[in-house]
C-alpha cells in the first residue's frame, strides 16, 4: 500500500482529529467497537451459569437462525470450528426451518433486539417438531419468552454496547452463542482461551482505535485506500463468516457498497469476471485477510490471485493477521473491521448509527398486503 499517495490526498484530517469523529459519530459507535473485548469477556462469563435441563443434552445436530447481525455469530463459530464440529451445525436465516429439525435438535433464535420476526415465526414450528429451543437477545419479545420460563436463553444487558446498534453488539452473539455451544459439548473451548483472546482485543483497540494514528494505523489506512471504491474482502477457511461480516459492516456502518469471497472457491469463477465491464480497475478493491493458519495450498492460491488481479489492473490491499491462535486471530479480523467500517464511514462523511434503507423497508413490509396465493 502505497501510504505516502495516501497521506498527500489529506483525507487523514478527520482520521485523526478525535473532535470531529465525535461530532459526526452522534451515537458513540466508536466507543462499542473499542469495548469489543468487554462484550466478549462479560459474556462468556453471564452464559457460564445458565442451567440446562438434562433433555437438552440429548442434541445430534444444531439450528441457528438469526439475521443481519443477529446473524453474524453463527457464520463465524461455523467456518472458525468447521474442522472440529461433530455434529451438523446449521446456519439459517429464515421464516421456515429445514427438514432437519425434530426432538433431537438444538434450535437457536439469535435475535439482538428480540422482536426479529424470521427466527421467531419458526419459533412455532419449533416447538411442534419437538427441538430445544434456546433463545439469545437483550429483551422485547423473546426476552419475556425467556422471562417467563417459556425459553431457556441467555437475556443479557448490553451495557458494553454503547450506540445500541446490534451489528455493534457483535461480541455478546459470538461469545454467548460460544458459551452455551460449549455447555452442549458442541464445541471444546477454555475459559484460557477466551481470557487470552479478551486481553489481545484488548492490544488490538490500542492498534486499531482512533487514537493511534494513520501513519501507524492499518485500520486507518485501509479505509483510505478503499474509499471511493467497491471493496471485495477475501479469505480462507476459518475466516469464512468474518469475511460476510466485515462486508456486512462496511454494508451498514460506512454506506458503502461491499462484498466478501472465499478462497478457493473464487478462483473458480470470479476472475473471469473481472474483464468487464471495463470500469472494474477504478470500482473495485480487493482486501485480502492472511493468515498463517490458512491450508498451504490456499495461501499460495492468495498470491496467485494478487497476480491475477494485478494483470487485470485491479486494485488490492493486503493485512497479515497477528493472533497466535484461529480464535484470536478470528477475533482481531472482527475487531479489525468494525474499525475498517467506521473509519470509512467518517471518510464519506456519514453518521455510521442510522439504517435509514433498512428502517424504510421494514415500514413498508408492514404496510404490504399479503400474497394472493392464487
Amino acid at each position: 500500500m502505497d501510504l505516502r499517495f495516501l497521506l498527500r490526498k489529506n483525507f487523514m484530517n478527520i482520521l485523526d482529529d478525535i473532535k470531529a469523529i465525535k461530532k459526526l459519530d452522534k451515537s458513540n459507535m466508536l466507543g462499542s467497537i473499542d469495548l469489543l473485548h468487554q462484550q466478549v469477556a462479560q459474556a462468556w462469563r453471564e452464559t457460564k451459569g445458565i442451567k440446562l435441563p438434562a433433555s437438552y443434552r440429548k442434541i445430534n445436530k444444531v439450528v441457528i437462525n438469526g439475521m443481519g447481525g443477529s446473524g453474524l455469530g453463527a457464520h463465524i463459530i461455523q467456518s472458525l470450528y468447521f474442522n472440529e464440529l461433530k455434529i451438523p451445525l446449521a446456519n439459517i436465516h429464515s421464516y421456515d426451518l429445514p427438514g432437519i429439525v425434530d426432538k433431537n435438535t438444538l434450535y437457536i433464535i439469535s435475535s439482538y433486539s428480540g422482536e426479529t420476526e424470521e427466527p421467531l415465526a419458526a419459533f412455532s414450528q419449533a416447538k411442534k417438531k419437538g427441538a430445544k429451543i434456546l433463545g439469545i437477545t437483550t429483551g422485547k419479545k423473546l426476552g419475556e419468552l425467556i422471562s417467563s420460563g417459556k425459553v431457556i436463553g441467555y437475556l443479557f444487558s448490553p451495557k458494553y454496547n454503547i450506540c445500541d446498534q446490534p451489528r455493534i453488539g457483535i461480541g455478546y452473539l459470538v461469545a454467548g452463542l460460544l458459551g452455551l455451544l460449549r455447555q452442549f459439548r458442541v464445541i471444546q473451548i477454555s475459559d484460557q482461551e477466551i481470557f487470552r483472546a479478551v486481553l489481545f482485543l484488548k492490544k488490538k483497540k490500542k492498534r486499531f482505535g482512533a487514537k493511534n494514528v494513520l501513519r501507524s494505523n492499518i485500520a486507518k489506512q485501509v479505509a483510505l485506500a478503499i474509499k471511493n471504491k467497491i471493496p471485495v474482502v477475501v479469505v480462507a477457511d476459518f475466516l469464512a463468516g468474518n469475511a460476510h461480516l466485515m462486508a456486512n459492516q462496511i454494508n451498514e456502518n460506512a454506506k458503502n457498497f461491499s462484498n466478501y469471497s472465499i478462497i478457493p472457491e473464487m478462483n473458480h469463477h470470479l476472475m473471469e469476471g473481472l474483464a468487464n465491464p471495463k470500469i472494474n480497475g477504478k470500482n473495485l478493491k480487493f482486501i485480502f485477510i492472511e493468515s498463517v493458519f490458512y491450508n498451504k495450498k490456499n495461501q499460495e492460491r492468495i498470491e496467485i490471485t494478487k497476480r491475477v488481479l494485478s494483470k487485470n489492473k485491479v486494485g488490492y490491499v493486503s493485512c497479515r493477521l497477528a493472533g497466535k491462535t484461529k480464535l484470536e486471530q478470528s477475533f482481531e479480523m472482527l475487531s479489525f473491521g468494525s474499525y475498517v467500517s467506521f473509519y470509512l464511514a467518517m471518510l464519506n462523511n456519514i453518521n455510521p448509527a442510522p439504517v435509514p434503507w433498512v428502517d424504510y423497508f421494514k415500514k413498508e413490509l408492514t404496510r404490504a398486503p399479503l400474497i394472493n396465493k392464487t
